[in-house]
């Protein structure tokens, strides 16, 4: 039997069949109008269709004045707090946030300094908690090149390890989320240590987290060598987190969580969707490509500061001539926010200061650059006049590369923040149980009869 998963790939037959299935496929597009479908649940404005309720973050882009909707500058809010509050405190206090905001999304309150220690001592117990089989057989043996897909398949496994995977009781599944929280970042980065090994031919280390340290920290110091960092960087990194951590019940992958939770299925399943939803290059998986669509930039444009230079190069992007010819600048523009995403202007007031440590203004410059032009060259080619602007992943990228953490970990370094928020929505979802989520379609094919096979 062949090992070859992609025997076939590129047959005669399998070709021609493609073809086929994409024809048989093809819905008329002007159906959706006619029946009013709100095609990826938004309707003709843009705005989401309301399919649930939530207490644990809102999202504000918009006030209304004389029932007229008026953009605004964008606002996220964690359990009814200010996100730009939560980083400005935690930071006048000297302290790192992403376990605050853990405990806030969760027990939607802010902690007091007991239990903020008691759950970081909860979190250090379950990071080495994890069975020394579980790295050697689950990350160690079947390594991927893909880190998003080793996360899904350590989370999907630790259902073999748990004697209570399917107790859907608020106890039980409050465990399983806070084990998957410390877990994360050591799924991400061994997985990571063990694809360079086999598929990179570097060394293989693997350094135990340690107790006294934070997530931002654990993961630096895990995932170096030399597990050297300096403050600038684990804080920076530990607000990227902060601001990754939820984003409202309507964006794919937590309405992804939802949808499956809504099922009654267990921890695992409903987390493994969730990362599977995430990976995706329109959600999760955008960050990676502003990254790359930044070094094709610096390599065809020849002056970073030539503002018309610069500009031609994203015209042609919006015209698929260079890139990966999707059309799209990637990091600008967003579902829901039109004149700023607050996780990017927050992002931002601290990008420089890396860049200044690290020696890579010229970069920033480029990147401010690209913020300034994109949204006038988006409306001039796209005649779109709503309100563009930088995303979270726009400067999510230029981050990380200057925190020298390896492309492949751009995208799970999203899913160890979100998953704080997956956790909260799911516990949610839980305790105010109603019905399976299941919108509907309308069948628009022919009725046909049945042809004996003498007769097709």
């Amino acid at each position: 039997m062949s090992n070859d998963l992609n025997a076939g790939y590129g047959n005669d037959w399998i070709r021609r069949m493609a073809s086929v299935c994409e024809e048989s496929s093809t819905i008329d597009s002007t159906l959706f109008s006619k029946y009013e479908v709100k095609r990826g649940l938004r309707d003709l404005n843009g705005q989401g269709v309301l399919t649930g309720l939530t207490e644990i973050s809102e999202i504000r882009s918009y006030t209304v004045v004389d029932r007229e909707m008026i953009p605004c500058e964008g606002k996220l809010y964690y359990q009814g707090i200010d996100i730009e509050e939560i980083v400005d405190g935690f930071l006048a206090e000297k302290r790192f946030g992403y376990e605050e905001v853990v405990y806030l999304l969760l027990f939607g309150r802010l902690p007091n300094s007991m239990e903020l220690e008691e759950l970081k001592d909860m979190l250090a117990e379950f990071r080495h908690g994890l069975p020394t089989s579980f790295v050697r057989d689950i990350i160690m043996k079947a390594p991927s090149s893909d880190l998003m897909n080793t996360l899904g398949r350590s989370v999907l496994t630790l259902y073999s390890y748990d004697d209570r995977a399917d107790d859907t009781t608020t106890e039980n599944v409050l465990r399983q989320c806070l084990q998957l929280v410390a877990l994360f970042p050591l799924f991400t980065v061994y997985g990571y240590h063990a694809a360079c090994y086999f598929y990179g031919d570097s060394s293989f280390f693997l350094h135990p987290p340690k107790r006294e340290y934070s997530t931002a920290e654990n993961i630096l110091h895990m995932l170096r060598p030399d597990s050297r960092f300096t403050t600038l960087e684990a804080k920076i990194l530990d607000i990227a987190l902060v601001l990754h951590a939820e984003h409202g019940g309507g964006n794919n992958s937590t309405f992804t969580d939802h949808v499956v939770t809504s099922s009654g299925t267990d921890t695992y399943a409903a987390i493994s969707a969730a990362l599977g939803s995430l990976k995706g290059p329109r959600h999760g998986g955008a960050n990676k490509k502003v990254s790359m669509m930044f070094e094709d930039m610096k390599k065809k444009v020849k002056d970073w500061e030539d503002e018309e230079e610069v500009e031609s190069y994203l015209t042609a992007l919006l015209n698929r001539q260079v890139f990966d010819k999707s059309g799209l600048i990637y990091g600008m523009g967003h579902a829901v926010y039109s004149i700023s995403d607050p996780r990017a202007r927050t992002f931002c007031k601290f990008v420089k200061k890396l860049a200044d440590e690290k020696g890579m203004q010229k970069e920033f410059a480029l990147y401010n650059l690209v913020e300034k032009l994109a949204p006038k060259v988006i409306a001039n080619e796209r005649h779109i006049y709503k309100g563009v602007s930088a995303n979270i992943d726009f400067y999510s990228g230029l981050v990380y590369s200057m925190l020298e953490i390896p492309l492949e970990m751009y995208t799970p370094l999203f899913a160890i923040g979100r998953i704080a928020g997956w956790s909260a929505h799911r516990i949610e979802e839980l305790v105010n149980a109603g019905k399976i989520i299941r919108p509907a379609y309308k069948a628009v094919g022919r009725h046909k009869s049945y042809v004996p096979m003498a007769e097709r």
